[in-house]
């Protein structure tokens, strides 16, 4: 790999050691992706390309450059990809901003799908006793239930699904 000097310049954050060193290395490794098994980060891949890639981020860490300088480093060898995070700039935004623009758009289109229509007219209410007279039909396929309400939907379902005038089969008795 290149000096990091040539690619990113001096150092910019402070020189670290000890426990601090370690949990920082683990910290920017893990926003690191691994470019062998391309679905860990550096930080949880076992292959030997990412244990080199953690020692290189623990050895700058080491030297004092800061998180953004290891980044742009490693983006230099391995193309911006390397990344697990994009980086919210140009193109990348859309990753950041599209879902949750599609969450809103779904929002928006549930709320339309659930509100009341203001220009339909609600269906008639059947009378009562065709209602009633239908509930004692000889055949029990023409029966209604005893609720007026609930009669008046089973109607509608009879007339959108069979083509029925008024829900009623043709041919059967009407009082």
């Amino acid at each position: 790999m290149e000096d990091p000097r040539q690619v990113v310049g001096e150092p910019r954050g402070p020189r670290l050691s000890g426990a601090e060193l370690l949990e920082r290395t683990k910290q920017v490794a893990s926003l690191l992706r691994c470019p062998v098994c391309q679905g860990l980060s550096v930080a949880d891949s076992p292959s030997s390309t990412a244990q080199n890639m953690k020692a290189n981020v623990r050895d700058m860490l080491a030297a004092g450059y800061d998180q953004d300088q290891i980044l742009a480093y490693f983006e230099r060898s391995y193309g911006e990809f390397v990344r697990l995070e994009p980086a919210r700039r140009g193109v990348n935004w859309l990753v950041w901003v599209a879902p949750v623009a599609a969450l809103l758009l779904g929002i928006f289109v549930v709320f339309l799908a659930l509100r009341p229509k203001g220009g339909a007219t609600p269906a008639p209410e059947p009378p009562v006793e065709a209602a009633a007279s239908t509930a004692e039909a000889a055949d029990p396929r023409d029966r209604l239930p005893g609720d007026p309400r609930l009669a008046r939907y089973v109607l509608k379902v009879r007339e959108l699904a069979y083509g029925w005038a008024g829900g009623i089969r043709p041919g059967s008795e009407r009082a």
